[in-house]
């Protein structure tokens, strides 16, 4: 009795840990989802005898040809009517009311003007040349090397001079062939 307890006990255990791994036990069991791979599922044409006996046979690794691509798939899936060859009539109700709504459309120079817009936001401006007056301190983006940096605070403290005296250390980057190539 006791030993069939304990024996009770410890295959359940076993089939409990067993269930709790991402191998292929919890799988058996149930305890996992395996859905299918949406982009490995397409559909093929149906097959069908054709009308006459005299059409040549396939060539091997040639596309069929009542296959579609999925680009024309994609097209006649958005706009029906391009794709069975009616030319459009005009734009819908919806149509017209979204581009209503988005407004006027964008000047004809518009990638100008925002690469000028560009050019003027990289130049300092006043506020900038005011806030940023000191030329030693690094430019933004350059590692300061600590180590360097301590020494050289502690040598103005024990020199008495104020401790922004001196240039900051910076890390200087590798000047090699191989970085100077990407």
């Amino acid at each position: 009795m006791k030993a069939t307890r304990s024996v009770v006990v410890v295959l359940g255990s076993a089939v409990l840990l067993a269930g709790c791994g991402s191998g292929g036990a919890s799988r058996f069991f149930g305890l996992t989802r395996a859905s299918p791979n949406e982009f490995a599922v397409t559909t093929q044409p149906p097959l069908s005898v054709p009308p006459t006996f005299a059409l040549r046979p396939p060539q091997p690794g040639a596309p069929r040809p009542q296959t579609q691509s999925e680009r024309s798939l994609a097209e006649a899936a958005l706009a029906p009517q391009t794709a069975l060859g009616v030319a459009p009539a005009g734009m819908s109700p919806g149509q017209e009311a979204l581009l209503q709504a988005a407004g006027p459309p964008a000047p004809g120079d518009i990638r100008q003007q925002i690469a000028a817009d560009n050019r003027k936001a990289a130049q300092p401006s006043f506020v900038d040349e005011l806030m940023f007056w000191r030329s030693n301190q690094p430019p933004a983006g350059v590692a300061v090397n600590a180590a360097a940096e301590q020494q050289r605070i502690r040598a103005n403290q024990a020199l008495g001079r104020p401790l922004d005296a001196g240039n900051t250390p910076i890390i200087q980057p590798n000047k090699s062939l191989f970085n100077s190539l990407f």
